[in-house]
């Protein structure tokens, strides 16, 4: 049997990365004259991606927004935020610990986030943790992304596991649903970025701090240890 393979989302779950997140989308906006927007306003929408964060705050002003306009600010908002990607983002609360306990029990780590693959892989160089994971897969690393069930199929085979022996691990309802297309057990963080509560959209368990991830883990997959 392979070993137990685990596959986090990024933004929400891993990391809380709305702290340069929203200052990008603030920047991009000032183009436009728009007001800064707070991070309680706007960060439930991160894990839907950069077009969806500018949609939004043009939505909270009530300003209008033409698609050609909304395509032209994207590379604006792509530039800023990685010139600035990891200013203030940090790993939650007991993320490390998770990581090296399960690492330790042998399992395969990775990463599956709707985020561009260079900008993920970028974020978790400078706050240390590339190497912790057999693979990182973004967005556009595959044909299709989350919530297409592909994306993690495809994440668990490139880091060396079975899904038929995996779990995923996420926030949001792009998380969720495709791990539950994927067939694979999903342990959902309730201090993620989901607009609505987690627990409405069916993850197989839920946890408040990732103390909690190891136990809830060995229970949805075959592993012992």
């Amino acid at each position: 049997m392979s070993k137990p393979t685990i596959v986090f989302d990024l933004d929400g779950t891993l990391v809380d990365s709305n702290r340069d997140l929203v200052p990008a989308l603030n920047r991009t906006t000032a183009h436009d004259g728009l007001p800064p927007i707070s991070r309680a306003d706007v960060g439930h929408v991160v894990g839907q991606g950069a077009m969806m964060m500018i949609k939004r705050a043009f939505e909270f002003h009530n300003i209008p927004l033409d698609s050609e306009r909304h395509k032209e600010l994207l590379p604006i908002f792509l530039e800023t935020y990685e010139a600035h990607i990891a200013d203030e983002t940090v790993y939650y609360d007991g993320v490390l610990k998770a990581l090296d306990e399960l690492a330790d029990r042998s399992w395969i780590l990775a990463v599956c986030t709707n985020k561009y693959e260079h900008l993920a892989r970028k974020l978790l160089k400078i706050i240390g943790g590339t190497e912790r994971f057999a693979a990182i897969t973004g967005g556009d690393t595959f044909p299709n992304k989350k919530p297409d069930p592909s994306h993690i199929i495809e994440t668990i085979k490139l880091a060396g596991g079975d899904p038929i022996n995996s779990v995923m691990v996420g926030d949001s309802i792009n998380d969720i649903n495709a791990a539950h297309a994927a067939r694979v057990p999903v342990i959902a963080v309730d201090f993620g970025y989901s607009d609505v509560p987690v627990e409405s959209l069916n993850p197989t368990a839920i946890i408040s701090h990732f103390d909690q991830l190891v136990e809830e883990a060995i229970k949805l997959t075959k592993s012992k240890t």
